[in-house]
């Protein structure tokens, strides 16, 4: 076909379905054309034809949904009162201490009608005096708390009452991203608002506290101040998420809502109940995440996993077999794709409580089972940073008697880093001890001159002995 007849072909096809969409949308006009004497709007369901409606599932899940009203005292400190002048000046008075009274509202979700236990945000009952629940049907309790978890924001509260209704808890790992979700709550004080929409992003976290343990759902159904501690539920009306946060810049809700997985919260909630506090466990390994040059340096195809820079004495790590340069990408199934991925899965777990580890260990995957231990006073997991090229302005030498690491371990000692040099700057510091240069163990100063001078391409691989803890540190 020449270019002509191409071009005269591709008209007559556009003219085709002009013609097509003007006849379908004259045929519409018709059959909607007003019969006289009738109304003028257009009939889109018959009279005994039921409307789409979530209205029998809302009402059987709204009365499992609670407003939660807190009172309390916060106590107001008075920085002049550090200075003794100030002190005397004012006398014992002067010195009292003040409170101010503090009021909040939020919601919660009945989820053990024959117990009275709900669950709620920490941030909704934190420093409250007194906790008042009030159901669907106006009637009002006095909440205790049964127990708090900050580092989730799951806390949870009991009430005594006859002829509850609770909501069923769903396997939240089975969400998907375009699910459709409803918020339920109590937002501005508006008893048991109700806002609909998607599941919008799975997995979130650095949002809000950057210790805390976060695997958020975020969604667009509208969530605003009062609904946190609110149900999250699927069009089932079986609970997926509490609601917790929002993003926003002025207060008011911008379609980025923050729910906690049911899953999570229900963990927690066990734990709450059984032991009144979380009881976490500790893996014992120091990791960081994978960039693309520790990657390459470790043959792996991506930047998934955390890299084990370190595994504590004495550690679960240490007794199932874990070793520095393993890298860790899943456990219990789930896929560990960086630091915060293992440390949520982790800090999740009970002592005794078994994690299936996947590792690439030479290159090759392998199974590990470790048992949780009970964890050290430090933190169990050390996130280090991202660090770059070159080596000059640093010194060194072997570990001698007088070093606390004599006996104990062998490497190199950075005696010295001269401040904004190279070497400081690639994130060398003084009293480092480097222990093998890529991946060749040094105890001598000759052996450390040595393995530098081999290297093909002058890329380093550290890994570095840093106080109690250790990791890897690539230098170009």
């Amino acid at each position: 076909m020449t270019t002509k007849e191409w071009l005269m072909q591709t008209a007559r096809n556009r003219w085709v379905i002009a013609i097509s969409a003007f006849t379908l949308a004259l045929l519409v006009c018709l059959m909607l054309r007003p019969v006289p004497g009738q109304a003028s709007i257009p009939i889109v369901a018959g009279e005994d034809e039921a409307l789409p409606t979530l209205a029998p599932m809302l009402e059987e899940t709204i009365p499992a949904v609670v407003n939660i009203a807190t009172r309390g005292r916060t106590r107001v400190e008075n920085p002049l009162m550090e200075d003794p002048f100030f002190r005397h000046f004012f006398g014992p008075r002067g010195q009292e201490p003040r409170y101010r009274e503090s009021e909040s509202l939020g919601s919660g979700v009945i989820v053990d009608a024959d117990n009275g236990y709900i669950l709620t945000n920490t941030h909704v009952i934190d420093r409250a005096d007194e906790i008042k629940v009030t159901l669907n049907d106006e009637r009002e309790f006095e909440a205790r708390v049964i127990g708090t978890d900050p580092s989730t924001d799951v806390a949870v509260i009991q009430i005594e009452a006859d002829n509850l209704q609770a909501l069923g808890l769903s396997d939240s790992d089975g969400l998907r991203v375009g699910d459709f979700v409803v918020a339920i709550g109590n937002p501005f004080g508006l008893r048991h608002t109700v806002t609909s929409g998607i599941v919008s992003g799975l997995g979130r976290s650095g949002i809000g506290q950057a210790d805390s343990y976060q695997d958020f759902i975020q969604t667009d159904a509208s969530i605003n101040p009062g609904n946190s501690g609110g149900a999250l539920v699927n069009l089932r009306g079986e609970l997926v998420g509490i609601n917790a946060a929002i993003l926003s810049r002025g207060g008011g809700n911008i379609g980025i809502g923050f729910a906690i997985p049911a899953n999570l919260a229900a963990q927690v909630m066990h734990q709450l109940i059984e032991h009144g506090e979380i009881r976490r466990g500790r893996l014992g390994v120091i990791v960081q995440d994978l960039t693309e040059d520790l990657a390459a340096a470790f043959e792996m195809d991506s930047t998934d996993g955390v890299l084990v820079a370190q595994v504590q004495p004495g550690s679960a790590a240490e007794a199932a077999g874990i070793e520095p340069e393993d890298i860790i990408v899943s456990i219990n199934d789930r896929p560990v794709r960086n630091y915060r991925d293992l440390r949520n899965a982790v800090g999740l777990l009970q002592i005794g409580d078994m994690a299936r580890l996947e590792v690439v260990r030479d290159g090759r995957k392998r199974s590990i089972e470790a048992e949780i231990s009970a964890p050290a006073e430090e933190e169990e997991l050390a996130q280090v940073s991202d660090i770059h090229p070159r080596l000059e302005g640093a010194e060194f030498e072997a570990i001698g008697p007088e070093h606390p690491l004599h006996g104990r371990a062998e490497g190199v000692v950075v005696t010295s880093v001269t401040p904004g040099s190279p070497a400081q700057r690639a994130g060398l510091r003084n009293g480092d001890v480097i222990t093998s240069v890529n991946r060749t163990p040094v105890a001598t100063l000759a052996e450390f001159r040595q393995v530098v001078e081999d290297a093909d391409d002058g890329s380093l691989l550290f890994n570095i002995r840093r106080g109690r803890g250790a990791m890897f540190l690539m230098i170009q």
